[in-house]
């Protein structure tokens, strides 16, 4: 395992972390792209779980902390991080792979099939999406907020902020989210993510334009991303005209009561690590 400081292209310093298998040379190894989630890190899971669980497996993880993680939750620009997966993967194809996966888990999901879908460079050769929602500007609306009211002031104050040249600012106003609480957002967050007049943050509008083979992994005990969603993805990936060769779809089992742990896959790392092994054998990769 090995820490790296990564620059974008923009100057910020994307801070990640290497597992790499013993005695086997990058240009033999897939190299699988780790993004995490809303507020996240390479230090959590599963991107922490996963990373030397799959190096036993022959498979090398380089996973990034985003500018969004920790901290600066719901803060970022959407197309910024973009800068941040291109980091990525240049500093993958630097130290020799030529093979690379891209994995999403929970926000990551759609920074990464954005990312997939408007690069197709031939060494991109599938996306991996963990515990991926379907879209999010109507999931915000209509399951974390819930109140055309506030939604609306909402709006405003991002609209207000875009004027104002405050993008970046934390808005007067906060959204409620999955935890029960109000938080801070700043105005391009909002308007890149969770409006849907202005968001791009839709995985069926960029699900089926992905021209590589696709896994959708949810456990069964996930608490924040609803059943139904990994079933908008997989209709949009089968909708006529769309360039995804493949799309399977996962449910890991447990027995546990939904919770936020389940979104993570607290007590599944071992069997989620051994799907996407597999999904990968099977794949030749």
């Amino acid at each position: 395992m090995r820490f790296l400081a990564i620059k974008a292209i923009d100057g910020f310093q994307v801070d990640a972390a290497l597992w790499q298998p013993d005695r086997k040379p990058a240009a033999d190894t897939t190299l699988v792209v780790m993004v995490h989630g809303s507020g996240d890190s390479y230090q959590k899971p599963p991107q922490s779980a996963l990373g030397a669980r799959l190096a036993a497996k022959g498979y090398s993880v380089l996973a990034i902390s985003t500018r969004q993680h920790d901290d600066a939750i719901n803060t970022e620009n959407f197309f910024d991080v973009r800068n941040d997966i291109d980091a990525a993967v240049r500093t993958g194809r630097a130290l020799g792979y030529k093979t690379i996966v891209m994995q999403g888990h929970s926000l990551g999901n759609i920074q990464v099939q954005y990312y997939a879908a408007t690069t197709w460079d031939r060494d991109i050769k599938a996306v991996m999406l963990l515990g991926p929602f379907g879209n999010l500007p109507w999931k915000t609306r209509t399951i974390l907020v819930q109140n055309e009211d506030s939604f609306r002031t909402l709006v405003d104050a991002a609209m207000k902020s875009l004027r104002e040249g405050t993008l970046d600012k934390v808005l007067p106003v906060k959204m409620h989210y999955f935890t029960g609480q109000d938080v801070p957002v700043t105005g391009q967050h909002f308007l890149t993510y969770r409006w849907s007049e202005t968001s791009v943050a839709d995985g069926t509008l960029w699900i089926r334009r992905i021209p590589a083979p696709i896994l959708v992994v949810r456990d069964q005990s996930d608490g924040i991303i609803q059943p139904f969603e990994p079933y908008q993805l997989l209709a949009a990936a089968h909708a006529e005209g769309s360039l995804a060769p493949s799309i399977d779809y996962v449910i890991l089992p447990d027995t546990k009561p939904v919770s936020l742990k389940g979104h993570f896959f607290d007590g599944n790392e071992q069997p989620l690590a051994d799907v996407i092994a597999k999904w990968l054998a099977d794949r030749h990769l």
